[in-house]
């Protein structure tokens, strides 16, 4: 008996240190040699790309360090970074490589798939090749946390991730090549019961299309906490069943324009806290009085949903608000004053509505206000006092509205870091605290009238600062060279003074973006041998200033892509340091007195803008190692020779204005990629390129005052995107084909195939098809010019389209085009029959000339429906016969004081639809127009009209509706029967 207790003993002794031995054994040796082997596999297929992660990930992911290389062969890989062991059995259960700086693929055969314990696996913020998403993630039967977020995976969803049974979160957010098919979203769906969070931002779910309410039809599990599909294309009705799950927190739809909200009913009680629902579609265009019933949210965006009239106050129901976003709608109305009720608001924006009036005094009891939007409507008059005594205020933006009067001289603004308040009537001297506030980083004071000195600058955190477009003067602020943060810098003036030495900006080595205008003298030498070096500087500018030393200068600039030198007096040759910029995409000296770019070594150049300057190289082979230019305007100068064959030939040219220049020959027929083409005023001949309708993207044609002989090009009128055409002045004959199709130049406000010798009817079919002149653009909104994108870039270059137009015989040269801005000229041809009704219906044209035809017949009553035009030229000097007292533009007669005589008997009114009193009278006004348009033009300057396309925007608002007046008069007078 004794030796079987002797042998119990011993078997649980040996038990004992047997399993103290296994559990020693675990403690330092954790990790399983095939799962450690797996990762180390795992990591010899990628490399590690800091820069790139920084350059493509930064804003998301701050910090970034490579995990994998604290991984070593014979460690424990329980020990390296992102990698969790399960405490017993020792098997990799969670790996997380989140900006981890991955660059490569995961293949269906990657040894990622052989840690089939895992329960978590964050691979976010890495960089996958657009590599397609492996069906073998379905292998982690266990997990629970799924992210590949910003991975740039590719290609269809597999079906097989709906194995995930056990999935609580899944985040394929931000890999917008990543494509939903129904069924496998909605097997997911019905398997994945226990998710609780489903984020999927920008992948693509629109073949998702469960109608009639495909939202409501998902067998969402009562355990889901969070939805966010953002921007993912998905289509469908929102209804009061997702809103009422018992344990929503966070719903986003932002972008989802083809969603429907239908939500007239919300009889629930709901714990729905953040509510995005921007850009979706609401019946009615108004916010649904259910809203009222969402007591406990906290967060709610209902930005550019279209809603119109005034705020509703039944968001004052929603007492708990610290985030309320109402922007980009069509609001109207004051200021709701309501809102103050809200008092737990950290953020509040209205930007982009219509919203009138002054800005009520009632932030005092918004005193937990940190940031407000309210750019881009009508405010008028003073900001409200207590707008000035929010300690919490960080961010105010109040741009674009009729703000006026002086900012207080004292503020209470603890924290503030952006002030934003461009485009507004602001006067007075800036006040001190907007230059000296410690937190301060963004400050945007431009397009004001501010006047005065600058005071010394002591906020030394700003990266952001402009002040440009004011009534600014003295001596240029020297404090500027001590703002060693700045990474954007915006200065003009009219009257600075003194010298202004630019290499001192060299001291700012964060120093990215620098504009600078109107120095009375710029100084670019320096007065050392010293060399400086402008390390950050990408983008330069310098304006209408009096550039001195600019050949002498000896600065680098190693990574500046934009270098503008517009109107600085700069003669001859291009010196050597702009000559040296490796890196140089856009260079524009334009309006200056350069003669020539000697042998320019393009390199990487994309936009070249020489215009206005006195070159007198022969063009023919001046581009020829040019690789990547895609837009030239050498235009205003003096070159001379050919057209360069190589802009043509496999050239990437996309925009090309080689107007006023010597150039003639004829032009090659080999185009193809062009966007823009002006060629006027050269002394090209020959027929038209018939390849020019090979460029589908033309927008921009102008072939004016050349010497061209050909017929009318047909072949052009389905040139989709064509706006502007203009043949003017060149030897084009014959009739012009009325041919019987729908898609005749649909885009096109701009037809100018004047001074020609074109014949027969007018081209009806054509202005029948003309659709863009019947669309008549809203005149309330801000103006806007056509223009074009030079390229795709994160800083993208304009091109203004340019033209001359004969209006009421005065030629005007527009330097930019309005939108909407529409003209026909067909004057000076030998057009002949009747003026057709069609003209009628373009309802947009602004200019309408047929003068100097054959025309005859009524004029057609249905001109009277053009309330927007503004010229109408039917008539020559001949046409005036009989009223010997009428004299001055547009006739020839100069006005002598001499008497008016009387009007034709009524007899003659039968030859003409309105008769003859009415046209006398329109013409009288017609008259009028011309003497005051000529006075303006050559004494003032500044014709009312132009102000009204070319003005700052508070011209605009006073003078429209004496504008519409005057129009509605003038065509009554005219349509009198």
């Amino acid at each position: 008996m004794g030796y079987l207790m002797l042998l119990v003993v011993r078997m649980v002794v040996c038990v004992y240190m047997f399993m103290m031995f296994h559990f020693a054994c675990l403690s330092s040796h954790l990790c399983h040699s095939q799962e450690s082997s797996a990762l180390l596999h795992f990591k010899t297929q990628f490399i590690f790309n800091t820069s790139f992660s920084e350059y493509y990930y930064g804003d998301v992911c701050p910090h970034v360090y490579p995990k994998m290389r604290t991984w070593e062969n014979g460690t424990d890989c329980c020990s390296w970074m992102g990698v969790t062991c399960h405490s017993v059995s020792g098997h990799v259960i969670g790996l997380d490589l989140s900006c981890g700086v991955l660059v490569g693929n995961i293949n269906p055969n990657s040894t990622l798939f052989h840690l089939t314990h895992l329960q978590t696996l964050n691979l976010a913020i890495n960089f996958f090749n657009h590599s397609p998403l492996s069906s073998q993630f379905s292998r982690f039967v266990s997990l629970t946390h799924l992210n590949l977020s910003h991975c740039q995976f590719n290609g269809e969803i597999p079906p097989q991730i709906s194995h995930l049974s056990k999935l609580q979160s899944l985040d394929l957010s931000w890999n917008d090549d990543l494509m939903w098919k129904e069924t496998s979203w909605k097997r997911m769906l019905q398997n994945a019961t226990a998710l609780r969070e489903i984020v999927l931002d920008d992948t693509d779910m629109s073949s998702i299309s469960l109608t009639p309410n495909p939202l409501s039809n998902w067998s969402f599990s009562f355990s889901l906490v969070t939805l966010s599909l953002l921007g993912t294309e998905i289509r469908g009705y929102l209804t009061s069943h997702i809103l009422c799950l018992p344990n929503l927190y966070e719903l986003k739809l932002y972008g989802s324009e083809i969603i429907q909200v239908h939500v007239p009913k919300l009889n629930c009680s709901t714990s729905l806290s953040f509510l995005d629902l921007s850009s979706c579609q609401f019946p009615g265009s108004q916010i649904p009085d259910s809203f009222s019933n969402l007591t406990q949210l906290t967060f709610l965006d209902l930005s550019g949903n279209g809603f119109n009239g005034s705020i509703p106050s039944l968001l004052s129901n929603l007492q708990h608000l610290t985030h309320l976003d109402l922007s980009v709608n069509a609001f109207t109305g004051s200021f709701p004053s309501f809102l103050s009720n809200l008092h737990h608001l950290v953020y509040l924006g209205l930007s982009r509505n219509t919203l009138s009036g002054q800005i009520p005094n009632v932030f005092d009891r918004l005193t937990n206000l940190q940031s407000l939007r309210l750019s881009y409507n009508n405010f008028q008059r003073k900001l409200p006092s207590s707008l000035f005594a929010l300690t919490q205020l960080s961010s105010l933006h109040c741009s674009y509205n009729e703000i006026e009067g002086p900012l207080p001289d004292k503020v209470a603004f603890l924290n503030l870091s952006d002030l934003t308040l461009t485009g507004n009537l602001l006067n007075g001297t800036i006040p001190e605290w907007a230059l000296s506030l410690k937190s301060l980083r963004y400050l945007d004071l431009s397009n004001n009238r501010f006047r005065g000195h600058i005071t010394e600058i002591t906020s030394y955190s700003l990266e952001y600062l402009d002040l440009c477009n004011n009534e600014l003067q003295g001596n240029f602020p020297e404090s500027i060279f001590h703002l060693f943060n700045l990474t954007v810098l915006f200065l003009s003036s009219d009257n600075w003074s003194g010298i202004v030495h630019f290499p001192l900006f060299s001291k700012l080595q964060n120093l990215e973006y620098l504009y600078i205008s109107g120095c009375s003298s710029l100084l670019l030498k320096s007065e050392t041998s010293v060399s400086y070096t402008f390390s950050n500087l990408r983008e330069l500018r310098l304006l209408s200033s009096n550039i001195t030393g600019w050949s002498e200068f000896s600065g680098k600039f190693p990574n500046l892509d934009y270098l503008e030198l517009y109107n600085n007096s700069l003669q001859e040759k291009v010196p050597e340091w702009i000559h040296g910029m490796d890196s140089l995409r856009y260079l524009s000296l334009s309006h200056n007195n350069v003669t020539s770019m000697d042998h320019f070594p393009w390199y990487r150049l994309e936009h070249l803008d020489l215009s206005f300057n006195s070159m007198a190289d022969d063009i023919s082979s001046f581009f020829c190692n040019a690789t990547f230019l895609e837009g030239i305007n050498l235009s205003h100068n003096k070159f001379t020779g050919i057209f360069p064959q190589c802009l043509v030939n496999g050239s990437s040219i996309k925009d090309l204005d080689l107007q006023m220049n010597k150039l003639h020959g004829i032009l090659p027929d080999t185009f193809q990629h062009l966007i823009t083409l002006n060629l006027n005023g050269n002394q090209f001949e020959g027929l038209l390129p018939k390849s020019l309708f090979k460029c589908s993207r033309l927008v921009d044609l102008n072939l004016g005052n050349n010497q061209f002989e050909d017929t009318f090009p047909n072949w052009l009128q389905n040139l989709s995107k064509l706006e502007i055409l203009v043949l003017r002045g060149n030897k084009l004959y014959g009739q012009i084909a009325n041919l019987e199709t729908e898609n005749i130049f649909p885009s096109l406000i701009i037809f100018d195939i004047s001074c020609n010798n074109f014949s027969g009817s007018l081209p009806k079919a054509y202005i029948r098809n003309f659709r863009a002149m019947k669309i008549v653009h809203d005149v309330q909104s801000r103006l806007s010019y056509i223009e074009r994108d030079w390229f795709n870039s994160y800083d993208t270059i304009e091109y203004d389209s340019s033209m001359v137009a004969t209006i009421k015989s005065v030629s005007l040269t527009f330097t930019k085009i309005p939108n909407g801005f529409a003209i026909i000229d067909l004057s000076e041809n030998n057009f002949e029959g009747e003026i057709p009704d069609v003209f009628g219906k373009l309802q947009a044209l602004k200019s309408l000339n047929l003068s100097h035809n054959n025309l005859i017949g009524h004029i057609p009553h249905s001109l009277g429906n053009l309330t927007n035009l503004e010229s109408l030229d039917l008539f020559s000097n001949d046409s005036y016969e009989g009223n010997m007292g009428l004299c001055g533009l547009p006739l020839s007669i100069q006005c002598n004081n001499v008497p008016l005589q009387q009007y034709p008997s009524s007899e003659a009114e039968d030859k003409f639809g309105f008769g003859w009193k009415p046209v006398a009278i329109g013409y009288a006004c017609g008259m009028v127009l011309g003497i005051g348009l000529g006075f303006c033009v050559f004494s003032i300057r500044k014709p009312q009209w132009l102000v009204v396309f070319f003005g700052d925007k508070r011209t605009k608002r006073r003078s429209r509706g004496n504008r519409r007046r005057a129009r509605t008069t003038l065509f009554q007078l005219l349509v009198v029967m």
